[in-house]
């Protein structure tokens, strides 16, 4: 039986890189952006299932499960960081704040639950996909770091309420991306990886289910 998986965000950046990778590796993979343009950009060939909408919408995310089916696998990639440069938490605005919260937190959180039924019957996983920032106290990370503190420990309670589904909360590292850029507008960051780099790393973690926990795909060690 084809595993499926469900990848937010799989327009661009780390979620299409995750999503090629796992289609590479015989998955059945449903991707979603707020772009229909987007996608069928970054998806010509049909590849991958797209659903285009906005995951704060729980019309967007009952027709995201509808597309995909049973699902094995839901990977919570899809998120936004904010305001660039970043404020200060200080001046940070709270309204601001509360949509960074709504797409970071409560999105990714509702599809889960809506996902659940599915994967615990099938024994599936959730992959959250975090940040050091959720951890350390960078300055100037306030909202977004918070925000991923918020659904890391979110994840982490879910872990040891649902013995039957791996959840894992996944911090891919510093990388190339369009996000990354805005968290240092003006910056160079052309000395990070690009999202591929790290993808080999995800399909063995999904692949060989170590238990649930925070995991660095830095420190995953794929075989040769």
């Amino acid at each position: 039986m084809t595993p499926a998986a469900i990848i937010t965000g799989g327009s661009r950046g780390l979620g299409h890189a995750l999503a090629t990778a796992l289609v590479e590796a015989g998955w059945r993979v449903v991707v979603d952006a707020r772009s229909a343009t987007d996608l069928a950009a970054a998806w010509p060939d049909g590849s991958v299932v797209t659903v285009a909408g906005d995951i704060r919408d729980p019309e967007h995310r009952a027709a995201l499960l509808a597309a995909a089916g049973p699902v094995d696998l839901l990977v919570n990639n899809a998120g936004i960081l904010g305001p660039s440069p970043q404020p200060k938490v200080a001046e940070y605005p709270l309204d601001v704040l509360r949509e960074v919260y709504e797409v970071n937190v409560f999105a990714p959180l509702a599809l889960t639950q809506l996902a659940l039924p599915t994967l615990r019957a099938r024994g599936g996983a959730v992959a959250t996909i975090t940040s050091d920032a959720a951890v350390e106290g960078y300055e100037g990370w306030g909202g977004y770091g918070s925000a991923k503190a918020a659904i890391e420990q979110a994840s982490n309670v879910l872990a040891a309420e649902e013995p039957d589904v791996a959840v894992w909360r996944i911090d891919p590292g510093d990388l190339r991306t369009r996000m990354h850029q805005e968290a240092f507008p003006g910056e160079d960051i052309g000395d990070r990886p690009l999202p591929a780099v790290v993808a080999p790393a995800f399909v063995h973690l999904v692949t060989s289910r170590p238990p649930s926990g925070r995991v660095r795909l830095a420190d995953v060690t794929v075989p040769a």
